[in-house]
């Protein structure tokens, strides 16, 4: 890879504003200075350093996103705030995407990321990976819609859903529930309630595969995603 690319795609400016760093002698390869551009390194093996200070290369960025309310997931909207607005630009740079959508009004765990392999992988329906929703629902819910989800549901487009494992954490007016699905259907947890005659006023998912959202993430919040917690990904869509 040529030097001045990868000093641009870790953020460290534009080709020309690297450029300008190179001629300053402020850029060196193996602890000797460079000022050729193009010079072709190794971006694993060779060590470069800018103003003494180590770059490190990463191909990939695996961020794991507490999406609030009002915030749509998408890469960019002309009218709407996204989630990649809420990243700085040591990120943002990478340009990363949402791996799947929450609705706009629904809160929680969101994957955004530059792998495109894995990305749909995870949202393969093949791989059936599962994704765990907590909601507060309008209506009493009870073993009958248990077993409702239990056996699948048919959304008002005529689609027969996979099953569900729905479990009740308290039934009343409003009740409050997990959802465990493994598709990812347009607005499917609130069908899936419309379907029994119930309806979700609020929504957050919690997990996704074996990735659990962060509880010390506040809303709007995200962080870089642990080299085991990546792993646990690559184990789910293989």
């Amino acid at each position: 890879m040529r030097l001045d690319k990868l000093l641009a795609n870790m953020g460290y400016g534009s080709r020309k504003e690297v450029k300008q760093l190179l001629k300053k002698g402020a850029v060196q390869v193996n602890s000797e200075p460079v000022k050729d551009a193009a010079l072709h390194v190794d971006p694993v093996k060779d060590e470069v350093t800018i103003l003494g200070e180590q770059v490190v290369y990463k191909e990939f960025i695996y961020l794991m996103l507490n999406k609030p309310q009002g915030v749509i997931s998408a890469t960019e909207d002309d009218r709407d705030r996204t989630v990649i607005d809420l990243l700085i630009g040591e990120h943002r740079h990478f340009e990363p995407f949402p791996v799947g959508r929450l609705d706009k009004d629904t809160e929680g765990l969101l994957l955004i990321t530059n792998d495109g392999k894995l990305a749909h992988e995870l949202l393969s329906p093949k791989k059936e990976v599962p994704k765990t929703y907590y909601a507060h629902i309008n209506g009493r819910v009870d073993e009958t819609d248990i077993e409702k989800f239990a056996a699948g549901l048919t959304l008002d487009d005529g689609y027969f859903t996979k099953p569900g494992q729905l479990r009740v954490l308290q039934s009343g007016e409003t009740s409050e529930i997990e959802l465990t699905i493994t598709e990812g259907k347009f607005h499917q947890v609130k069908r899936m309630f419309e379907a029994v005659g119930k309806r979700v006023v609020y929504l957050k998912r919690l997990s996704m595969g074996p990735l659990e959202l962060d509880s010390a993430l506040h809303l709007g919040e995200y962080r870089e995603l642990t080299e085991e917690e990546v792993a646990m990904l690559r184990n789910e869509k293989g």
